[in-house]
């Protein structure tokens, strides 16, 4: 039996209102976050993908990477997922919020490593509140169906969809890696704050 395929999605497709800019841009080192996220996926999977609104596609740091287009409205990331269900139906999909600045490869490693075939979704437990983390997450090829269901019954935050499904859940190795970037504030507790 060959190897199921894996890709990549970068969630880039957020307004970033509390932030005041669009998380994806912000910089670091020299590159943006989005190029960070995308390079530290390439070293796992077969092939990365930047999710986007319609509005976004032309952006010039997204019109860098091969695109998965939202063909949904108004369902936050969840449009990302579907969408990337969507037109590559065959693939299971490591999805990482762009948002993520402090993930390291070792996080990345450690889900993957540890991805359950017997599951339809594979995430860590927040270090915060116990719950799934939706947006560092394994996603099966199989699970398309009852992500789509949920939509269908208005459920669209993944984390919902999470902690209504059998997910197979995993201890944080860092548990500083999946904390996400809002506001400004935010940022600067940071290492995108530390390296600006």
């Amino acid at each position: 039996m060959s190897k199921q395929t894996l890709y990549g999605l970068v969630l880039s497709g957020g307004k970033g209102r509390r932030m005041g800019a669009d998380k994806a841009l912000l910089e670091r080192s020299g590159q943006s976050q989005l190029a960070f996220i995308v390079g530290l996926m390439r070293q796992h999977v077969d092939r990365v993908f930047v999710s986007t609104r319609e509005d976004q596609q032309n952006e010039p740091e997204r019109a860098r990477y091969d695109l998965v287009v939202d063909h949904y409205d108004d369902m936050g990331p969840l449009a990302g997922i579907l969408s990337a269900m969507d037109d590559h139906p065959d693939a299971d999909w490591l999805v990482i919020a762009c948002d993520l600045p402090n993930i390291s490869d070792a996080t990345l490693k450690f889900l993957l490593e540890n991805r359950s075939a017997a599951h339809p979704f594979t995430a860590y437990i927040s270090s915060h509140d116990g719950l799934p983390e939706p947006l560092c997450t394994i996603y099966r090829a199989d699970s398309a169906a009852r992500v789509r269901q949920f939509a269908d019954e208005g459920i669209h935050c993944p984390r919902k969809i999470l902690i209504r499904s059998d997910t197979h859940l995993l201890e944080q190795i860092d548990p500083a890696s999946l904390d996400n970037v809002n506001t400004p504030d935010d940022l600067a507790q940071s290492v995108l704050g530390a390296v600006a």
